[in-house]
């Protein structure tokens, strides 16, 4: 079980941070006592495999002791658990005027009136963890799609993976848009073999409708150009930050035409590298 430590400084962006982990697939806890850490490897190491990837997440006020800290990462250590600490921090100038702008009281300020005070001292508290952390995360100048690929570039499994996983949906127009699609391509004029009485038992999964269907120009053409745009607009969403997409493709009632452009795309996107699922919803209405 990987577990990660994030700790920091109040207003450089911790729950940012774990927002940003829990896209990555990490179990995610805010707020955790340093005392209750072994405790809760054990109890995660219990359920054999169902929290692989733990982010936990501990400011100034939990860290009491920091040797605490540090003989807790030890035991956690010795249980089997591989723990790194990510460190959050930013400039001071930075964090006394998030504090000013979203006029929130520091951990360290509670009756307001000395926040310079308190963000130096926290910087101060905070030195030892920083000195033995394995990441450090500046958020002066990140904004939240840079601090996105800045924590996949650092955190994925796989080199290979692309940081944005695609859903694609084929769908028959009878039958209404998903709505949770973020793009949608009509695809109803395309060739419909639904009148080859010989294909229309059949479905947009089955050779000789695909066959079919491709086999005619503006079809290769449409999806010429369609794999191009995709090849474009994806790596643009992951630039910005999108961590997933909905692709929906329809044509009238989701059998054909949309069912075999959709599982093509989906093939040709895997090949690419992105984690991709194809769902075709109307396949069997």
């Amino acid at each position: 079980m990987e577990i990660l430590i994030i700790s920091g400084l109040s207003g450089a962006g911790k729950s940012r941070v774990a927002a940003v982990l829990e896209d990555m697939d990490f179990y995610c806890v805010d707020n955790m006592p340093v005392a209750l850490m072994p405790k809760f490897a054990e109890l995660c190491l219990a359920t054999r495999g169902r929290y692989e990837r733990v982010a936990l997440v501990t400011d100034v006020r939990a860290i009491e002791d920091f040797n605490e800290l540090f003989v807790a990462l030890d035991v956690m250590r010795d249980m089997g658990c591989d723990h790194r600490i990510l460190f959050v921090e930013a400039s001071f100038e930075t964090i006394v005027k998030r504090y000013k702008e979203t006029r929130r009281r520091h951990p360290l300020d509670p009756d307001g009136g000395e926040l310079e005070k308190a963000v130096r001292r926290e910087i101060e508290i905070l030195a030892p963890v920083r000195e033995q952390a394995d990441i450090i995360i500046d958020t002066t100048d990140l904004t939240l799609g840079r601090l996105q690929r800045r924590l996949f570039a650092i955190l994925r499994r796989n080199t290979d993976e692309k940081p944005m996983s695609v859903n694609i949906i084929s769908f028959g127009y009878k039958y209404g848009i998903p709505i949770e699609s973020d793009l949608v391509f009509d695809v109803r004029f395309l060739p419909n073999p639904y009148y080859d009485s010989g294909l229309r038992e059949q479905s947009g999964l089955d050779e000789p409708v695909k066959q079919f269907i491709f086999d005619y120009e503006q079809t290769r053409e449409f999806y010429k150009k369609l794999l191009d745009m995709m090849e474009f607009l994806l790596p643009c969403y992951v630039e910005e930050g999108k961590r997933h997409i909905v692709i929906s493709i329809g044509c009238t009632g989701g059998h054909h035409r949309s069912v075999a452009i959709a599982q093509s795309l989906s093939e040709f996107l895997a090949e690419k590298g992105y984690p991709v699922d194809c769902i075709h919803r109307d396949l069997e209405k």
